[in-house]
């Protein structure tokens, strides 16, 4: 089931979430603890986030309020589970699933501790997995993207939300200072640059 750009405007994060599944089952142990493109984050940490939102943004979707939901990702280092080859896979499909009901998307909920629409944070979900898959491939040497490559449609969808915060000093504490990248380089780079990210990031690139 495609949902995405459908007349309701809701989003389908089955292929982000399917990309981060892949990415994170082809993990290996030794290299848990290698550089990120997020330079708090090593490996293992940057899974752990990945962990810790997709449970916060799946009961976000379902409106279950709580500790999830209602925590600020900045106050505290998430600790990778040592079930996370078995549970991040099974946490993913459910936050999917979530996102999937039509009541997601509508009135309001709660992420990171932050009230906001229902749209709204479908559409952060979605950006939130694709920027983070992209961290993982970097940081393991991959390409992001299956055999057919990055998904378009969720590449749109992420582009649309951080284009409009690109020059808002709002977004500091959000996302990192904008990269600059070419007006014709791939949309991918262009995503990754709004996010705050060098698309040439690599392990030994220092930054």
């Amino acid at each position: 089931m495609n949902l995405t750009n459908t007349s309701a405007g809701i989003l389908d994060l089955g292929p982000v979430a399917a990309e981060m599944a892949r990415l994170a089952k082809g993990v290996d142990d030794a290299r848990l603890g290698d550089p990120t493109p997020c330079p708090a984050y090593a490996v293992r940490d940057l899974l752990a986030h990945v962990v810790v939102l997709s449970r916060a943004f799946r009961d976000a979707a379902r409106k279950d309020l709580g500790p999830t939901t209602d925590t600020d990702p900045d106050t505290f280092t998430p600790v990778l589970p040592d079930d996370w080859r078995t549970a991040l896979p099974g946490t993913l499909d459910e936050l999917v699933a979530a996102w999937r009901d039509p009541s997601a998307w509508e009135g309001g909920t709660r992420a990171g501790g932050v009230r906001l629409p229902g749209a709204v944070a479908g559409r952060v979900a979605l950006n939130e997995l694709l920027v983070h898959g992209w961290d993982l491939a970097r940081a393991t040497g991959r390409e992001y993207g299956s055999e057919h490559g990055p998904d378009e449609a969720s590449l749109a969808a992420s582009y649309a939300l951080l284009a409009p915060a690109g020059d808002d000093p709002a977004r500091e504490g959000l996302f990192g200072t904008v990269v600059p990248v070419p007006d014709g380089a791939p949309l991918l780079d262009r995503v990754i640059g709004l996010s705050g990210r060098r698309p040439d990031w690599s392990p030994g690139s220092g930054a």
